[in-house]
């Protein structure tokens, strides 16, 4: 041992060799290729390199059976997916046998050795490039008119004073459990990976109650807005807005308040922001959780069935009356008469000549529920006349929103596009609905039922209502409804769709549209050969600290027709030209761009001096509302 630690311990520092201690009555060291060496003779030996070579024997011998065997079987796997191809086996099943080839030359391949014929085995791997179904990329003169819309709600709701929030895109897969009734199966969860469970959150609500529930004190009275992505594995009907990501603008108000006093005010708003977007021809339908569950009770059913029975109501915008009966006698277990008299009640619809007859309603109003439910109404309708838009209500008993969490008003804003085409919401087109519903399914390539579109409608384009008692389910509140909510949700993609479509239209009649992808309101040219590059980037960079958005083209010596064929492509209004004999003056040529066809469009353009540029393009509408570099103020 005094010389291991005198002599050769020090000396192995360089080393990275092993050896063992000698056995108890031995003067000789063990090293790991199991040869033993006199204590006096190891570093000799190590220095020499055989210890590396006889360890590396060692190896070879422990596993020289197993390479054997391991290269005999990839041989006679090799040989069998060559006879599988030369077979045209199907893809499966080559594909698996594939996938064993590759296990056993990575196993060899561990063992530091190749295969002399790894390169006959490999496929190439094919797969179509597209996006996930329900899914889609944005063009960008998509994200323009997407852009518009995100930014009119805003301005809409902030005018009422909201504020904004954001929140994970996934949730506590506990958190979103149990709160959407007979929709819960499309929340997509994500894989355990041995941590939390979570779930991508289906809509921006219970994330709202959730965060209210995490900070009662200081947003317990908060009125929020909310535009984000959520994710329902639903599907999709990508021309009319249905997918599995799309975005939601929400906007709430949360807090203890007289009673409809913010159940109006978040009508209002989507009114206005409906007709800020110029959606023509929409109705807002409402009813009243109370009145339902009332009307349920009244005509019999049972109180474990009421939550499904609502489901099955909930689909008369889109399905006949004899369909949703079957729903709720067949496949529910409810009984025909119940279902009967459910009939009665939610096919009415109307306004305040509605509310006369429920009242009327002798029934209904020694209910204690539904009774409650009409007074509210009552109210609602008063409050909605202050703010004159009474008219753009439909009272409408068929209404029932199949969400769990809603306790009090609801409400959806639906186009003549929302329906399904054919369909009339009474018991005429029956067939004609029934008969597509009836044809058999087509599948998809990954196996999946695929839907026609073409007997799809829109949907609702906004839903919501009130929902009192979400937030105290989180916080394990002794008093579920200490912090109201009611709230709005406006569908962008359903939006979209319907402007998209109406772009289509104008395309068709020749229109110019407004919509354009790029927002530069001045492209910077050059005419003769010399190009100008140094004097269009000097006049772009004194344009954008102005304010203005400016553009030129990245060559040296640009062609006058490609510049010219970007400023139509792109519709944009201004042109400043630069000519060398102008420019050498200190002028540019500003021509207005309105169409090829039109007279703007034809014409020379005017000359103005460089230094009377910006004032120029600004009297002609050029950076309208933008605020020079110089003087914008900072952020913080």
């Amino acid at each position: 041992m005094s010389l291991l630690r005198s002599y050769i311990l020090p000396s192995l520092r360089q080393h990275s060799f092993a050896f063992a201690l000698p056995a108890p009555r031995t003067s000789q060291l063990r090293c790991f290729s199991n040869k033993q060496v006199p204590p006096e003779q190891l570093l000799k030996y190590l220095r020499s390199g055989s210890a590396l070579s006889d360890n590396m024997s060692a190896v070879n011998e422990a596993d020289q059976q197993k390479i054997a065997s391991l290269q005999a079987e990839r041989a006679q796997q090799d040989e069998k997916v060559q006879q599988l191809r030369a077979a045209n086996t199907e893809q499966s099943t080559l594909k698996a046998e594939i996938g064993k080839l590759k296990k056993l030359e990575a196993q060899l391949a561990a063992l530091g050795l190749g295969s002399s014929k790894a390169g006959s085995s490999k496929q190439e791997v094919k797969f179509t490039l597209k996006t996930p179904k329900g899914t889609r990329d944005w063009e960008p003169l998509a994200m323009s008119v997407r852009k518009r819309i995100f930014s009119t709600i805003e301005d809409v709701f902030t005018a009422h004073g909201a504020v904004t929030i954001d929140t994970p895109v996934f949730e506590l897969k506990e958190i979103l459990s149990g709160k959407y009734g007979e929709d819960s199966k499309l929340i997509y969860d994500l894989q355990d990976q041995g941590g939390e469970l979570c779930s991508l959150r289906y809509d921006l609500t219970v994330p709202f109650a959730r965060f209210v529930a995490m900070n009662p004190s200081e947003y317990g009275n908060i009125k929020r807005y909310h535009i984000a992505k959520v994710y329902r594995r639903d599907q999709p009907a990508m021309s009319k807005g249905r997918f599995r990501e799309f975005y939601q603008c929400d906007l709430d108000i949360a807090g203890v308040y007289d009673p409809m006093v913010p159940d109006s005010e978040v009508l209002c708003t989507l009114v206005e922001a409906l007709d800020a977007l110029g959606i023509e021809g929409f109705t807002i339908k409402v009813n009243h959780r109370k009145i339902l569950d009332g009307l349920f009770d009244i005509c019999g059913v049972p109180a474990d069935k009421i939550r499904t029975i609502s489901s099955a109501v909930d689909k008369l915008d889109k399905s006949p009356w004899a369909e949703v009966k079957r729903e709720m006698v067949v496949d529910k277990g409810l009984a025909e008469d119940v279902a009967n008299r459910i009939g009665e009640y939610v096919k009415l619809k109307g306004g305040r000549d509605l509310l006369a007859k429920l009242k009327a309603d002798a029934v209904m109003t020694n209910h204690p529920v539904a009774s409650q439910g009409v007074k509210d109404m009552e109210l609602l309708f008063d409050y909605l006349d202050v703010y004159g838009i009474s008219d753009r209500m439909s009272f409408d008993l068929s209404l029932a929103r199949g969400l769990d969490y809603y306790t009090g008003l609801i409400y959806e804003a639906v186009t003549a596009a929302s329906a399904p085409p054919g369909f009339n919401g009474g018991e005429g087109g029956v067939e004609k609905v029934a008969e597509k519903k009836s044809k058999k399914a087509k599948k998809g390539a990954d196996g999946e039922d695929e839907v026609d579109e073409s007997a799809v409608g829109v949907g609702s384009i906004a839903a919501g209502g009130r929902y009192d008692n979400l937030v105290g389910m989180f916080s394990g509140s002794k008093k579920p409804d200490a912090v109201p909510c009611v709230g709005v949700s406006i569908g962008v993609e359903r939006v979209f769709a319907i402007m998209m479509q109406r772009l289509k239209e104008k395309e068709v009649k020749g229109e110019r549209s407004t919509v354009r992808a790029k927002e530069v309101d001045v492209y910077v040219m050059s005419i003769g050969g010399e190009g100008l590059l140094k004097e269009r980037m000097q006049v772009t960079k004194m344009l954008w600290d102005a304010g203005i958005k400016a553009e030129f083209m990245h060559k040296a010596k640009p062609k006058l027709p490609q510049q010219f064929a970007v400023v139509d492509k792109e519709a944009i209004p201004f042109a400043v030209i630069l000519a060398p004999n102008e420019w050498g003056a200190g002028e540019v040529r500003v021509k207005q761009q309105k169409g090829k066809e039109s007279d703007e469009g034809q014409g020379q353009g005017h000359v103005v001096k460089v230094d009377q540029l910006i004032e120029y393009l600004k009297g002609l509408g050029a950076g309208k509302g933008a605020t020079a570099l110089g003087d914008r103020q900072s952020l913080i």
